[in-house]
């Protein structure tokens, strides 16, 4: 296991800047996932930790040495990429034994090894096959079979199941959160999908255009995002933004106007701002309620989306052609076409200044 740590990290290629000046503790035998949309530099931040790209400039360290002159292999970490990069002419066992061999390690310890790996991923029945004889998400447990047997320091993920159907993708996060329990080894993973993020992830650093957004708990981001760009990234469906104007406001709560008929109410902290100030208003799906109560509006539902246990539905809210998304209660009859009341929750409710900085909400 490794404390890794950077410090004014920038990368770039060329005169393209593709990270900028990062900050970042990753604690001893956690698991912490970069998210954050295509081009952000997460992979890029991922390959230097790895030593698979040259920092321009700061430092990478493993437990409070610096390691930017080191190999991977100096490094003492371990990769697992999406595309699984397994030897076609070689076994399963063959394939997770090759490191080893490379380390000029016995035969002994690597039959051991590989016989604990497979059996702690459930591949010991497929040894002897070749990796065209297996399906993609056993393909992926050996990928990972053959990190493991390498015993690395770091963990390190560059989506790795991003190959993988909805089904599978459920599973093996389920496999990984499991298999980080039973080797409390530190693990980094990189993923463009916030759901891997949120189930994953003790924690999870937010990138965008090269810069760490807000790093935080799964659930201190959902609730207490730092901007409005990790409150758009963060939660699915997305949240509802709405450009508002301030009306009244205090350290407890802010009156917002967002059409001549309609004011909201948000319990944010409203102090540093002003009558007149633009601001957005956010309200997750989940947290617009049909019926009469407190800042109800109309909205007409023009598509619902059934998904089983939970259905929701998209709708022309308060400000016309502007998408509204909202959570339906399992006995809900709405149908499309209807024109139904909805109801935000204002202690659920999020607010950003012109600059997209949130005010804060009240803490439990």
């Amino acid at each position: 296991m490794a404390h890794v740590e950077i410090k004014q990290l920038s990368k770039s290629f060329g005169a393209t800047s593709v990270l900028k000046s990062i900050d970042l503790a990753i604690d001893d035998g956690s698991f912490v996932v970069f998210v954050g949309p295509s081009g952000c530099g997460k992979s890029t931040l991922l390959r230097v930790i790895a030593g698979l790209e040259d920092a321009t400039s700061g430092q990478v360290l493993f437990d409070g040495k610096v390691v930017n002159d080191m190999t991977p292999a100096q490094r003492e970490i371990a990769m697992v990429f999406q595309s699984y990069a397994l030897y076609p002419h070689m076994t399963v066992a063959e394939n997770m034994a090759f490191s080893l061999k490379l380390r000029n390690a016995s035969k002994e310890e690597i039959d051991q090894a590989v016989a604990t790996a497979a059996k702690m991923l459930g591949v010991e029945t497929l040894l002897d096959r070749l990796p065209r004889e297996l399906s993609g998400g056993q393909r992926q447990r050996v990928a990972i079979g053959r990190a493991i047997v390498r015993k690395p320091k770091v963990f390190l993920f560059d989506e790795p199941l991003s190959n993988l159907d909805a089904e599978l993708r459920s599973r093996m996060r389920y496999e990984l959160a499991r298999l980080h329990k039973q080797l409390a080894t530190t693990m980094i993973y990189v993923t463009h999908d916030q759901v891997e993020a949120m189930t994953l992830a003790d924690k999870i650093v937010v990138l965008s255009a090269g810069h760490i957004e807000q790093i935080g708990a799964p659930l201190e981001l959902y609730q207490h995002p730092a901007n409005i760009f990790v409150a758009g990234f963060i939660g699915s469906p997305k949240i509802n933004l709405m450009p508002a104007e301030v009306v009244g406001a205090d350290a407890n709560a802010m009156t917002l106007g967002v059409t001549q008929q309609l004011t909201l109410r948000a319990a944010v902290n409203g102090g540093s701002a002003k009558p007149g100030d633009k601001v957005s208003i956010g309200i997750r799906p989940e947290h617009l309620t049909l019926g009469d109560g407190e800042n109800a509006f109309d909205a007409r539902i023009d598509f619902i989306e059934r998904l089983g246990g939970v259905s929701y539905a998209y709708a022309n809210g308060p400000i016309e052609g502007e998408a509204l998304t909202l959570r339906l209660a399992d006995d809900s009859t709405a149908a499309i076409g209807d024109t139904v009341r909805v109801a935000p929750s204002p202690t659920d409710a999020h607010v950003f200044n012109a600059d997209g900085a949130a005010f804060p909400r009240p803490r439990a």
